[in-house]
């Protein structure tokens, strides 16, 4: 019995796909930290089918007219964190986690040419992982401070922080803005960037024990651009 067949036979497509005249469909591929379009690649049934049964990205080429296993012989994967359709059915958008670079040339991102003139710049070093934004940064934080207050493991200093309760946190908060100030007078990047961190973190911790979340901090700030 061909174990991989059966398992190919039990995956069922979602319903109503549009897929071109060559039987394939676009895939947009996004890196879920960054939130950088890594690459456009294409899909046939089969890649899809095996891309959903293992979470790994799967691909067809058009150049070689067979699937391949995104980073099968180079070791730059992409593991399947979310799969969607748009509006139209006709196109994917792919989030992953990916491990090395997606482009071929050895960039990050294969859209690293920018226009210049009648000419094309190229943007970024190869092999540089583009920084994570700010506010992704927040939010994965955010959730390790969450399943902090949820689970309370031993040991942990954010787990302290809970158990000792809001008074506690409040104190934090107060303490790293007076260092945040001394550090600014002080005049020292390096100190500003140290006790900012730390001042943030609080704060999201001082968010979490009231239930506050980044979502309504995020709407608010919007709300003063003006």
């Amino acid at each position: 019995m061909n174990t991989s067949n059966s398992k190919e036979s039990q995956t069922q497509l979602p319903q109503g796909i549009r897929w071109n005249a060559d039987g394939l469909i676009p895939v947009v591929v996004q890196d879920v930290d960054t939130r950088e379009v890594l690459m456009l690649a294409y899909m046939n049934e089969e890649a899809l089918r095996r891309t959903l049964q293992e979470g790994r990205a799967w691909y067809y080429s058009r150049s070689r007219q067979s699937l391949w296993l995104k980073g099968e012989t180079s070791g730059h994967t992409q593991e399947v964190v979310d799969l969607r359709f748009d509006c139209d059915r006709d196109t994917i958008l792919l989030t992953v986690r990916q491990k090395g670079v997606a482009c071929h040339e050895e960039f990050y991102s294969c859209f690293h040419y920018g226009v210049q003139g009648e000419g094309y710049v190229t943007l970024g070093a190869p092999e540089e992982v583009p920084a994570i934004p700010l506010g992704r940064t927040m939010e994965l934080l955010a959730e390790v401070i969450h399943s902090r207050n949820m689970e309370r493991p031993e040991g942990a200093y954010t787990t302290y922080l809970f158990d000792k309760g809001l008074d506690k946190i409040l104190k934090k908060v107060g303490e790293e803005c007076a260092e945040t100030i001394i550090a600014a007078k002080n005049s020292s990047a390096e100190e500003i960037r140290y006790e900012v961190s730390d001042l943030i973190y609080h704060v999201l911790v001082l968010l979490e024990e009231r239930g506050v979340s980044l979502e309504a901090i995020s709407q608010e700030l919007l709300s003063r651009r003006k």
